[in-house]
């Protein structure tokens, strides 16, 4: 009977040891799951490009219509020199597909030659005659984009683009150098009746602003998470350029301008866009006790 009650208080002391052991046990910490990734944020960004134009132009008219009446064959050619671009802007990241911004471009100046080739009736015959034309133009260009990226891969991201505005078109030193042709032809039979009759006049500078609109497509790499490079391609249509009043070599003056219509430029440009917000730090390391 006693060695009974000795194991009963035996246990119990046991238990009793056990369980103060179990309560000096620190409790062990609940698992640290990793945050939740960071929510797509936008954030304001600067941006800067350079480039060149590959400009046309559809034609070159006198603003007085009557001029051109009884042509009976027109034939136009014309050239622009390729020139610099330099633009600034600022714009805004929404998210990682969408940004949009504001830019002003000033498009420098390029040289430019026409030739027109034309026949047009004299008296009872047909005469001929070219007019060449040369002047400088230049723009100033404001425009609002938007841009949709595409996805990015191994850093580079491809974009597609538009945008809308206003461009202020200068068009200076413009010269207009005829040539008419006195050799005529009546009925088909050659009538000679003098020398060729050279012309000339010269207009000052002139401008216009249009409304201006562009497409635009690249790509931009991620040089850090706040520095990208950018290499774009952009389709622009700079609306029409005027010259100022027309004057003869002897001084009179028409009234009338020379209309360059429909301008528009294929441009290649290099930039950068600078993000202003810090982007957020790295979650700290998992530490766990025990």
């Amino acid at each position: 009977m006693r060695s009974v009650k000795f194991l009963i208080a035996a246990g119990a002391a046991c238990l009793l040891s056990t369980a103060a052991f179990a309560a000096d046990m620190p409790i062990a910490a609940p698992p640290m799951y990793p945050p939740p990734p960071p929510v797509d944020f936008g954030g304001w960004y600067l941006r800067g490009d350079i480039g060149f134009s590959n400009q046309s132009v559809k034609d070159v008219k006198l603003s007085n219509p009557a001029s051109y009446q009884g042509l009976s064959s027109f034939n136009q050619t014309t050239d622009f020199d390729a020139a610099g671009t330099y633009q600034i802007g600022v714009g805004y990241q929404f998210n990682n597909w969408f940004r949009a911004d504001i830019t002003g471009q000033y498009r420098g100046r390029s040289n430019f030659q026409g030739t027109d080739l034309i026949t047009f009736p004299w008296g009872g015959s047909t005469a001929s005659g070219s007019d060449n034309y040369s002047a400088s133009k230049s723009e100033l260009l404001i425009l609002a984009n938007a841009y949709a990226d595409l996805g990015t891969w191994w850093c580079v991201t491809p974009f597609i683009g538009a945008g809308v505005g206003a461009a202020r078109v200068s068009i200076s030193n413009f010269t207009d150098s005829g040539l008419n042709n006195a050799n005529y032809t009546a009925l088909g039979v050659p009538v000679v009746s003098g020398p060729p009759v050279a012309s000339f006049a010269s207009a000052p500078s002139g401008s216009k602003w249009n409304f201006a609109w562009a497409l635009h497509a690249g790509l931009g790499y991620q040089v850090t998470p706040n520095l990208t490079l950018e290499l774009a391609y952009s389709y622009v249509n700079l609306g029409d350029g005027v010259t100022g009043v027309v004057s003869t070599f002897d001084g009179s003056a028409g009234g009338h301008v020379f209309n360059f219509r429909n301008i528009t430029s294929n441009d290649v440009t290099l930039g950068v866009r600078w993000n202003l917000d810090t982007p957020p730090p790295p979650p700290p390391p998992l530490v766990t006790k025990g």
